[in-house]
């Protein structure tokens, strides 16, 4: 298979957009102007269409489609009975203090169940992106999964951590969540999230999402897959809350760059998702907009 091909969930080869990191000057001016326009006007008719609220939570709704279908893929498992989650998503966007364009990414889920009690396992969660936020993973240093396997997070290398936050489990004390910038063994970047103190470790994938998304205006995902374990799907342990951001800063050859960067018009809010399938077999998005320096639901 050419390097430049990937298979979908279905087996289809699919050309590999690259992904962020690439560079961004090798875009014509005019493709990227109608780009940012287009995304724009998308992000403002759909936000004025409906409320960022939850979709395909409730019982015969219709499924939101897969924003990431193309990437890596999770093992089948077959669904479970088990509750419905009801999520809600805030995003915030606040400047990194580094560069003029430079922010933090922060979003924050939580999660009610019906009938009450704790909320199912996630299979994946999506984040989803506005077209108007930039990645560079390539100006950070990555850490490699054996090495916090085998070391812990403090034995990666100084400047690879590029977020974190706090996960709240059902019933139990908060813990702590570390995010590091990755190059995955399938060639594609991405992230770790790392949460030491129940032993998890979590691959994220940077993917472009699919025309549907970038017609609403996202333009990128990281896309996190839970795999299946030794523990029963309906016993595992679902999040009522879950807290996570994403940017960070560091000096490479004298100057200041960014991990996260907003362009376009800084009056513009910003559009944010969250797509998420569980082990009961429920898919369902969860939108927010968010201003640039300011939080929104």
């Amino acid at each position: 298979m050419s390097d430049k091909e990937q298979p979908d969930r279905h087996g289809r080869r699919r050309p590999r957009r690259p992904g962020p990191g690439a560079a961004e000057s090798r875009r014509p001016r005019a493709r990227y102007a109608r780009c940012v326009l287009v995304g724009a006007v998308a992000a403002a008719l759909f936000a004025a269409a409906q409320a960022p609220a939850a979709a395909g939570t409730g019982p015969g709704s219709a499924a939101p489609p897969d924003p990431a279908p193309f990437g890596p893929q999770r093992p089948y498992e077959p669904d479970v009975e088990g509750p419905r989650a009801h999520d809600e998503l805030a995003v915030s966007v606040t400047p990194d203090g580094g560069t003029p364009r430079g922010v933090r990414v922060a979003f924050d889920r939580t999660s009610v169940t019906e009938p009450a009690g704790p909320p199912p396992a996630a299979r994946r969660f999506v984040f989803l992106f506005d077209d108007a936020l930039r990645f560079r993973p390539q100006d950070f240093p990555t850490c490699d999964r054996r090495v916090v396997e085998e070391r812990g997070v403090a034995a990666c290398p100084a400047g690879s951590v590029i977020g974190g936050g706090t996960g709240h489990l059902h019933e139990a004390d908060p813990v702590e969540v570390v995010v590091l910038n990755a190059h995955h063994d399938h060639g594609l970047r991405g992230a770790l999230v790392v949460i030491p103190e129940i032993g998890s470790l979590l691959e994220l994938t940077w993917e472009p999402v699919t025309r549907h998304y970038r017609e609403l205006g996202y333009g990128w995902a990281l896309d996190e897959i839970l795999p299946p374990s030794d523990v029963p799907p309906q016993e595992r342990i679902g999040t009522v809350r879950f807290e996570i951001d994403f940017g960070a800063t560091r000096r490479v050859a004298g100057r200041t760059v960014s991990f996260a960067e907003a362009t376009g018009r800084p009056s513009a809010p910003l559009r944010f998702g969250q797509w998420s399938e569980f082990v009961t077999g429920q898919i369902g998005l969860t939108g927010a907009t968010a201003g640039r320096g300011a939080a929104a639901g």
